[in-house]
């Protein structure tokens, strides 16, 4: 099965009917809704639930999941992962990725001197980073055509231009 993408986290319980408060990493973050069917990490995997209602507030959005229908059972599902099936997602553009479809892949400096593997990235307020481990760990700044400067999932590789000593 290949990993689903996550999109969120469920927060605290919101109410006594059993609502949670859900942090989006979508953009916008209200496009999380655009699922109906969610898979929540329960445990050591993952547990599909139907979202029976949803509303976009002004301090975030809140979600029923189907079955869950009082606060014990929202507190229950507190911190656990959202996520789709990747073939749920729709395609990306032309030079677009999705950070689930980074992570994992090998990365190079533009002479071949390999750095490690794309661990995560991390969104920050001027770019994201990739956070990528190897010998050490490297925060590369996520600039296409700077210092990001080829993406080729299929070869399994994204090419930097990047001192190795750095």
């Amino acid at each position: 099965m290949v990993r689903p993408v996550s999109l969120g986290r469920i927060g605290a319980p919101h109410g006594v009917r059993g609502w949670v408060r859900v942090q989006s990493y979508a953009r916008p973050p209200e496009s999380i809704l655009e699922f109906d069917r969610w898979l929540v990490g329960v445990g050591d995997g993952y547990r599909e639930y139907e979202v029976a209602e949803a509303r976009v507030q002004p301090n975030g959005i809140i979600v029923r999941l189907d079955g869950c229908e009082d606060r014990d059972a929202a507190a229950a599902l507190r911190h656990a992962d959202v996520a789709v099936p990747r073939d749920a997602l729709p395609e990306a553009g032309p030079d677009e990725w999705y950070w689930a479809d980074l992570e994992g892949l090998a990365v190079e400096t533009v002479d071949g001197t390999p750095l490690g593997t794309v661990e995560q990235l991390l969104e920050t307020g001027a770019n994201d980073v990739l956070v990528v481990h190897g010998d050490r760990e490297r925060l590369i700044p996520w600039v296409p055509g700077t210092f990001v400067r080829s993406v080729e999932p299929s070869a399994g590789r994204l090419i930097v231009d990047w001192d190795p000593d750095f």
